[in-house]
């Protein structure tokens, strides 16, 4: 009888709750409002040969290539930053290897490692989830072939320094080191420049974010040259669809539509810490696009947030996050509803000491 591979078998199920999500979304990390106008307008060009086609990846990779200042060949697009990972453990993990992960962040790194029938070592960080550099190092050996952070990381929203990125990359040179940044804009610090300085750094970086091209399934992965003709044997030719590859160019040129949406929700993220301390929620300081806080039964204020339009992410079974919600940051308009919410639900949960922080 036919039978999935061991790995494969017992590998943990992802299920992401994206049915009925009624209601302003800040449970996804999504941009909030969408797309550049010029996305747009490119959708409404396209006609019925360019769909009939398949995708010409490069001359966009070149194009993308060209705007960060690095050679086309150390930079590969891919279908959304889950791609890249997939592609990072394809290329480089075996079983019997080891990968290296710091606890909790991004579900997908741990599926997509186990789906290889490579070992998981999770490396926790503290109680303030601060990145444990000196925990990560110790724990690196002949086996580890893969070490995956986010940076900022989800749900945490907290970054590692860009010296202990340096010297994990340093001190393992037979492992694959991946910076995520997911939430480079938000953040404004990236790697992308040092990566050259180390032939195992990879980059990822993902469009779903900022840029609101979630439903187009976008990203990008970067790394030494050599390395990356390695990745380009597993992916497909043909991985990512047209219709992302003709709107790519015109979210990339409207970077003043970025920079505004990412200056309203650094607004946003303040005046929401702002009135979580206020209220005397445990929060941790974010460089992402949402803060994770702790607010004790996760999912009932989940669901009074919920019927009062507003939808967070329930965290709490991620490690160290017990009774913790994530909640995403778009625009002031945004904002303003979801205080208005979220001191209503405080107030339904007795936790309310103040007006909303505006």
């Amino acid at each position: 009888m036919l039978s999935p591979r061991e790995a494969v078998r017992t590998l943990p199920s992802y299920h992401p709750p994206l049915a009925g999500r009624d209601g302003l979304r800040l449970d996804f990390n999504e941009n909030t409002v969408g797309c550049s106008p010029r996305v747009l307008e490119r959708l409404r060009q396209l006609g019925p040969e360019q769909l009939a086609r398949y995708p010409e990846r490069e001359p966009v990779e070149a194009a993308v290539a060209d705007i960060l200042g690095i050679a086309a060949a150390e930079l590969l697009l891919t279908n959304g930053v889950d791609e890249a990972i997939h592609l990072l453990c394809e290329t480089y993990l075996e079983p019997g290897d080891e990968a290296l992960i710091v606890v909790p962040t991004y579900s997908m790194y741990r599926i997509y490692i186990l789906a290889a029938g490579t070992q998981v070592i999770t490396v926790p960080a503290d109680k303030k989830f601060v990145f444990p550099d000196d925990d990560l190092c110790n724990r690196i050996t002949r086996r580890t072939r893969l070490i995956a952070i986010a940076n900022p990381n989800n749900p945490t929203g907290t970054v590692a320094p860009a010296e202990d990125l340096r010297r994990i990359a340093r001190l393992a040179p037979d492992a694959a080191v991946l910076v995520d940044e997911a939430y480079f804009e938000f953040y404004g610090k990236s790697m992308l420049e040092t990566r050259s300085e180390f032939s195992n750094m990879f980059v990822a970086r993902t469009f779903s974010k900022a840029y609101g091209l979630a439903g187009l399934r976008i990203g990008m992965l970067v790394g030494d040259a050599d390395q990356m003709r390695a990745v380009r044997r597993v992916s497909s030719p043909y991985n990512v669809n047209a219709v992302a590859l003709a709107c790519l160019p015109e979210a990339l040129g409207d970077q003043a539509y970025i920079q505004q949406y990412v200056s309203e929700v650094r607004e946003s993220r303040a005046r929401l810490e702002r009135a979580l301390g206020a209220s005397g929620i445990q929060f941790w300081p974010s460089q992402a696009n949402f803060v994770l806080a702790r607010v004790g039964a996760a999912s009932s204020f989940v669901e009074l947030m919920r019927r009062r339009g507003i939808l967070v992410r329930d965290r709490s079974s991620d490690h160290g996050c017990e009774g913790c919600v994530r909640i995403t940051l778009g625009p002031r308009a945004h904002a303003d509803r979801l205080l208005t919410a979220l001191q209503e639900t405080l107030e339904e949960f007795g936790m309310a000491q103040g007006a909303p922080q505006r």
